[in-house]
Formats: structure tokens, C-alpha cells, sequence
């Protein structure tokens, strides 16, 4: 295999497309009202991103603790996205079955 295939700038596009995936469903909703909510996509996006930031700093040979930054923030908004949905779904649940 090349060494083609390990260019770090193939994950610089990577997140330049996230980006522009991210902004357009955040206007997408904002024009229309319909799509993924905000906040759980934002948590997800970042954690995809972090994920990413993860390989390029692997390919570059960032070091440790570059790689820890980024791992630490994968790891935050998984978090984050996890507890969003939990929300959702403890809500919903709530819905079908009012209490009383």
C-alpha cells in the first residue's frame, strides 16, 4: 500500500466536509424547523471530529499529548450526545405513558 492512502490531508478534507455537512443541517433547521436538533448535533459532529483530529495527529506523529486533547474531547462530547439522547428517550417514554 502507498504511503498516499496515510496523507493527513485526506482528514483535513475529512473536517472541512463535517463543517459543511454540520452548517447545513444547522440551516436546513433553522429555515424549516425539520432535522436533527442542534445541540445533539453539534455533540455529534464534535465527537466525529475529535475522532478525526485523533488519526491526523497519529498520521503526523503530533505526540502523546496532542493525541490525549483530542481523545479526551471524542470521549466529552460522546458524553454529551449520550446523555442528550438518553433525555430524548426518557421524555418520550414519559409521553406514552402519562403518570397518574
Amino acid at each position: 500500500m502507498t504511503t498516499a492512502w496515510f496523507d493527513p490531508r485526506y482528514i483535513d478534507l475529512a473536517l472541512v466536509l463535517l463543517v459543511v455537512e454540520g452548517v447545513a443541517l444547522l440551516v436546513y433547521r433553522a429555515k424549516t424547523g425539520k432535522g436533527p436538533a442542534p445541540r445533539g448535533l453539534i455533540a455529534n459532529f464534535a465527537a466525529g471530529a475529535c475522532l478525526l483530529l485523533v488519526a491526523r495527529a497519529l498520521l503526523t506523529g503530533a505526540g502523546g499529548l496532542a493525541t490525549l486533547a483530542a481523545l479526551t474531547g471524542a470521549l466529552v462530547a460522546h458524553v454529551v450526545d449520550l446523555a442528550l439522547r438518553w433525555e430524548r428517550g426518557a421524555k418520550a417514554r414519559d409521553g406514552d405513558h402519562p403518570k397518574g
